[in-house]
């Protein structure tokens, strides 16, 4: 018999259901309850609980849970992250909101990476009508990216090359509404990076991404190939004190090799890293029972507590 009950809101393609199916049979194993399919979009609040439909259709009272594991990328909405705020001061959530949050935004992410002493490309943010200063950052650097600060998967990265490709980008941004224009200086690279993941602090695996013919960005999304590769002890140790400083149960650091300073970069954290695809495990990619197994432990870890 279950004596906790934990709450899964985990992502479905790509071989997302039969991983959220091995959580749910390991779970149990540790006598643990799993309800799935708990999508937040689908909640409303009443007084001092939130309630959401399951994957039977049934009702669930979210305070109820012992945990909330939210692990869904592609489907992520303004209601959804408001509700996952507020139900992390009630239960415990995986990851926890704040560090979430935190890396949903780049620009606060490498802020803070920076202050703590972990090396990432360098950045720069400003006012976007502060167009002297905009162009003294192309004039400095000659090549730049911009970033939305809360995009994902390569969407919305664009290299600028001269000022005139900056002035042909600021009316779009405009349109946008964006208050503040954060760039990042364009990286010597060979076009490849490493994806390290954590669980719970401890390295998990790595493989390697590949941007696709004339395309600088790595992003799978973005045309991008994954490759099996491995890792050394430099790398995974810039991937876990980035991960340290975040605050993440889970995460997935992206780290290039800057070639001009002979040193590797942290380019990005993610909180919500995917496992391999049923395609990617036939390459090679074999550290998906790994990462579900850590991740139970953690749950079993986070959830027991309850009871001492």
């Amino acid at each position: 018999m279950s004596d906790r009950k934990v709450g899964i809101w985990l992502y479905q393609n790509g071989g997302g259901d039969l991983i959220e199916k091995k959580l749910v049979v390991k779970l149990a194993e540790r006598g643990i309850e799993a309800v799935t399919g708990l999508n937040l979009r689908h909640a409303y609040v009443a007084n001092g609980s939130i309630y959401c439909l399951d994957s039977k259709g049934e009702e669930q009272k979210m305070e109820e849970l012992d945990l909330f594991f939210s692990y869904n990328a592609g489907e992520q909405t303004q209601y959804q992250m408001y509700l996952y705020e507020a139900l992390d001061r009630i239960i415990p959530c995986i990851n926890n909101y704040h560090s979430f949050a935190l890396t949903e935004d780049k620009f606060q992410t490498d802020y803070l990476l920076r202050n703590h002493g972990v090396d990432t490309p360098d950045f720069r943010l400003c006012h976007r009508d502060d167009s002297d200063r905009l162009h003294s950052f192309i004039d400095e650097w000659k090549q730049m990216v911009y970033k939305p600060t809360d995009g994902w998967g390569g969407v919305g990265l664009t290299k600028i090359d001269s000022p005139e490709a900056l002035d042909m980008l600021m009316p779009f941004l405009n349109q946008m509404d964006i208050r503040y224009f954060y760039v990042e200086k364009f990286i010597d690279y060979d076009k490849t990076d490493y994806r390290i993941d954590i669980v719970d602090g401890e390295f998990v695996s790595c493989y390697g991404r590949k941007a696709g013919g004339s395309d600088w960005r790595t992003n799978v999304t973005s045309g991008g190939s994954v490759f099996v590769r491995e890792a050394d002890d430099e790398v995974i140790d810039l991937a876990k004190r980035a991960v340290k400083v975040t605050g993440l149960e889970i995460a997935g650091v992206d780290i290039i090799y800057d070639r001009s300073k002979e040193k590797y970069l942290v380019l990005e954290v993610n909180g919500i890293p995917a496992f391999a695809t049923p395609e990617q495990e036939k390459m090679g990619l074999d550290f998906n029972d790994k990462k579900i197994d850590m991740i139970v432990d953690m749950i079993d870890k986070k959830t027991s507590k309850k009871d001492n």
